[in-house]
């Protein structure tokens, strides 16, 4: 079996990942860390592939929601801020700036000293307690049922939220969203939905960022396994998305958190017995 054949079964693989976990609220990036070591795909490049592949992923959700995303666009203009698209954008650009400014004040200390196993593993198991006490005590005193409603309040405090995930790997930027949408009164799907649009802006940003940063040095090689990797991320994401709207409807996200945990708890077993990385 070839070298490079095995590079693209690696890809394939990290791009289902990827694709199940970017919207789930159970850390994508806690699942990459993992997964890369025991693919043994870890570097520079690696790093970069885990932030393109999230591209796909997002594309996924313009696809999915493209009616929605398509009616905001033609009503984003509107200086009186009562057309559903100059609320929604008017609220998403908000919601970005908290976590826009932070991300670009820590991003060097947070990829130096944070994207590992002990800072990743506790942020998992954190985030997983939070959301289990945050739907406990919120989720059933929801407000806000369509994103439409969303007010510039809300809209802060739940990008003041998504800080959480940029300072803290593993948190999850879902989960965070998530979580701050039930606090400030948005019901599960509502709050889902925001997460989901929010991401389409923050995920943008970020991943034009590191391609522009790192373009002049990546090979033929490398830009095919991205492509590959985006192909796969796009094309799972697709499936589970869908099913996670489906799920929230009828089912609390507690089982989400309960996974979290224990997902926590084997990364750190992993680490003590040295079966995958700690540094």
């Amino acid at each position: 079996m070839s070298a490079n054949f095995l590079i693209i079964i690696k890809v394939i693989i990290l791009g289902i990942v990827e694709g199940v976990t970017e919207f789930l609220p159970v850390s994508s990036t806690g699942h990459l860390i993992m997964f890369n070591d025991f693919l043994n795909f870890n570097g520079k490049f690696s790093d970069l592939f885990d932030i393109v592949i999230q591209l796909g992923a997002i594309l996924a959700v313009v696809v999915l929601f493209w009616d929605k995303l398509l009616e905001s666009l033609k009503t984003v203009v509107d200086p009186t801020f009562k057309s559903f698209g100059s609320k929604l954008w008017r609220n998403l650009i908000i919601a970005f700036i908290p976590s826009g400014l932070i991300g670009v004040l820590t991003h060097k200390f947070v990829n130096a000293h944070l994207m590992k196993v002990l800072p990743v593993s506790l942020a998992l198991l954190v985030g997983g307690i939070f959301m289990i006490l945050a739907e406990n005590k919120f989720r059933k005193n929801s407000r806000t049922k369509d994103i439409a409603d969303v007010t510039v309040k809300q809209a802060f405090v739940i990008g003041c939220f998504q800080c959480l995930s940029v300072i803290w790997p593993g948190f999850s930027r879902s989960a965070s969203t998530i979580i701050g949408g039930w606090i400030v009164g948005l019901s599960t799907v509502a709050a889902a939905e925001f997460s989901f649009f929010l991401a389409i802006p923050t995920m943008i940003i970020a991943t034009g960022y590191e391609l522009i940063s790192n373009m002049s040095s990546i090979t033929g090689a490398q830009f095919l396994q991205i492509a590959i990797g985006f192909i796969v991320s796009f094309i799972v994401a697709l499936l589970v998305v869908e099913k996670f709207m489906n799920f929230l409807k009828k089912r609390p996200m507690r089982v989400f958190a309960i996974y979290r945990i224990i997902f926590s708890v084997i990364f750190l077993i992993l680490a003590v017995t040295k079966i995958i990385n700690v540094a």
